[in-house]
């Protein structure tokens, strides 16, 4: 669809919208109703969505680190489009509240008329609403994208929604927004899988299966069709509806039995499935193990847990593997090189580094390179999960051991980690109390859940990470000594973009991983702002700002300036000047070798051996570093980039420091 046919078929929504904001008795100069839902009802609300909440609090958070200073809030509202929360700035939160953007106040059409969220309700798509096309004039103030919500069997569950001022809109929110929508869904969607006896996992190419590009559809004992993500459905064609019509035997031409004896197998491999529109794909399957059909005679038992039978070995990431983390730079050189020498030998490996530096890529890294290769990996960020809800997540507990326990229970990642590897992120962050039971696990190497008295072994290779001083939160008594002699085994440090020499290398492995299916490309110019931009979240926020630029590339593929989020383009252009951290090049200041120009007289020691001066001649420190500077420059052929990584400094030094000279 070209941009003119998007542009009429929005113009259309927004007037046939317009048009049941009026039906419903509405009228432009009408005051909006921002009065709250009751206190009692709110509670209810909050309640029924509590579940959806749980699962969009991070990625909002995360929607609002792409959108920040651009005076806006992200919302999330129920079905009918009741706001359930919010998360933005305080002075920004100050302002909406004027609008009543707070949770308990409705935005459906007939509450406020033409607006994001509650046209997004209407017509089930995502949606935006700029300005002037708001039906109350009092709304006129606002910019709105929203998307849908929706749960795994199709049905509307919330929207998400980014409001902000006219005057702030931007062109890449609504695609943010979007993904943010869909990846709140696949969320919800993994989250209900643990208890499905067959979920199938595939794509039309092999690399994509274990991302957010798998198709994935679960099926009852009987074969049928139970849950879809959105991405089956792309892949199979067609809408939700007519796939639930569907068996597994219908969907991919192999009976359910054969499936469990191709699981029995005691090194069963990627599945090659034909499907009836002719596509063939890739899959694995996860058959639970309370599946009785799939027990009887089964030698092996495949995991519970989604993520921990991806068997197939054409199964791969550009760093799945720690040979493919060893890009160049010494630090890391060494790390891997240390990691190998403990694999293997039941030593726990302690992670640090800032936030997204990558500390779950080199985890999963080491377990795949493991003798456990093979068996569950499980990750845990001890940080994201309640505190009231982290010991019943880590060890599980028994079915009524808790006001809202699922019935029959839940066996924990500890046990769904069993004869493989559990990876327990931000563990500086672990609840204090809860410290004690972890230690306890450690060393009896046997889980006891929730509400229950029977000891269950567990064998597993712990890795944890965290972005914290552990020494400065055992002085503070907020981490336990006993359990930090216990997990520091073996101690690496990763170092942060900014400090990393193979930066190139890493920007063209994220870019990989980002752009499988559509490869794109960098312009110089981006390139050169990709290599010189200081990264204050490292790994992660790089991923970010190339997923979502991603989507704006059309065309010749090439990623170009203006498909950067703004508020990216603003972080790189208005940063300070940022001093490279230890272990990166000498700054300029420090045991550089001054210019030729700049006469520096020889060493002279005292006759009595006392240290020894050094005199130079007028020129400045200011000078000499200039002239190293425009050395360096000449010698790099006029490529200030690669001086300014060279010398350890930015960009913006360079330019500010041969101004000053001349």
């Amino acid at each position: 669809m070209s941009t003119l046919e998007q542009q009429e078929g929005r113009q259309e929504i927004i007037l046939q919208s317009r048009m049941r904001s009026e039906s419903y008795g509405l009228h432009e100069h009408y005051a909006p109703d921002f009065s709250r839902v009751p206190r009692n009802n709110l509670q209810l609300v909050l309640d029924q969505s509590q579940a959806l909440h749980t699962h969009a609090l991070p990625i909002m958070t995360m929607l609002h680190d792409q959108i920040v200073n651009t005076h806006s809030v992200v919302l999330l509202t129920d079905p009918e489009g009741t706001i359930v929360h919010s998360v933005g700035d305080p002075s920004i939160m100050e302002r909406v509240a004027r609008v009543a953007l707070t949770p308990g106040v409705n935005w459906s059409e007939q509450s406020k008329g033409t607006n994001a969220i509650g046209t997004a309700i209407v017509e089930d798509r995502a949606t935006t609403v700029h300005g002037d096309e708001h039906f109350l004039s009092a709304n006129r103030l606002l910019n709105c994208s929203a998307s849908p919500i929706h749960d795994p069997m199709g049905k509307l569950i919330g929207i998400l929604d980014v409001t902000g001022d006219r005057g702030s809109f931007h062109g890449h929110t609504m695609a943010l927004v979007r993904l943010s929508a869909e990846m709140i869904e696949d969320q919800v969607f993994r989250s209900l899988l643990q208890e499905q006896p067959v979920v199938l996992y595939f794509h039309s190419r092999p690399e994509f299966i274990n991302t957010m590009m798998e198709g994935i559809i679960s099926f009852d004992a009987s074969g049928r069709v139970v849950m879809t993500n959105r991405k089956a459905i792309s892949l199979l064609g067609g809408d939700f509806s007519s796939i639930r019509s569907h068996t597994f035997t219908s969907l991919f031409g192999l009976s359910l039995s054969s499936l469990y004896d191709h699981y029995r197998g005691i090194n069963p491999q990627l599945l090659m499935l034909h499907l009836g529109n002719g596509l063939q794909v890739f899959a694995q399957a996860r058959i639970n193990p309370n599946n009785r059909d799939f027990q009887l005679g089964s030698p092996a038992r495949p995991s519970a847990h989604p993520s921990s039978t991806r068997l197939g070995t054409a199964c791969k990431s550009p760093w799945a593997h720690l040979e493919q983390l060893d890009t160049g730079h010494p630090q890391m050189r060494e790390n891997i090189h240390k990691i190998r020498k403990v694999l293997n030998r039941d030593i726990p490996i302690l992670i640090l580094g800032e936030t997204g530096t990558g500390k779950e890529i080199l985890a999963r890294a080491i377990h795949n390179d493991s003798a456990r290769s093979d068996k569950p990996f499980i990750a845990v960020n001890c940080a994201s999960i309640p505190e009231n809800l982290i010991e019943s997540e880590l060890f599980g507990y028994e079915d009524g051991a808790f006001t809202g326990a699922r019935k029959k229970g839940s066996m924990g990642k500890f046990l769904q980690a069993h004869s493989g590897t559990i990876f327990l992120d931000e563990i500086g962050d672990m609840p204090l109390g809860l410290q004690a039971r972890l230690l306890r696990v450690l060393q009896e190497r046997s889980v006891t859940p929730l509400g229950g008295s029977k000891l269950f072994p567990v064998d597993v290779m712990v890795i944890c990470a965290t972005h914290q001083n552990l020494r400065e939160r055992m002085l503070s008594k907020t981490f336990r000594e006993d359990l930090y002699y216990r997990l520091n085994g073996l101690v690496v440090k990763l170092p942060a973009l900014r400090e990393r020499s193979d930066l190139d290398v890493i920007v063209d492995k994220v870019l990989q991983v980002e752009c499988r299916q559509c490869p794109v490309q960098l312009s110089p110019e981006v390139r050169d702002i990709f290599l010189n931009h200081v990264w204050p979240g490292n790994i992660r926020q790089m991923t970010n700002v190339i997923r979502t630029s991603v989507v704006m590339v059309e065309g010749d593929g090439i990623l170009r300036k203006e498909h950067l989020p703004a508020d990216f383009l603003d972080e790189f252009e208005f940063k300070p000047d940022c001093p490279p951290s230890a272990g990166s090049v000498t700054p300029l200041s420090e045991n550089v070798l001054p210019s030729s120009s700049a006469r520096v007289s020889h060493p002279a020691t005292s006759a009595s051996g006392g240290a020894m001066t050094l005199n130079m001649d007028v020129r400045s420190m200011d000078h000499i570093e200039s002239e190293v500077i425009r050395q360096t420059i000449d010698k790099l052929g006029g490529n200030v980039s690669a001086a300014a990584r060279q010398l350890g400094i930015s960009r913006n030094t360079i330019y500010r420091k041969l101004n000053h000279a001349d």
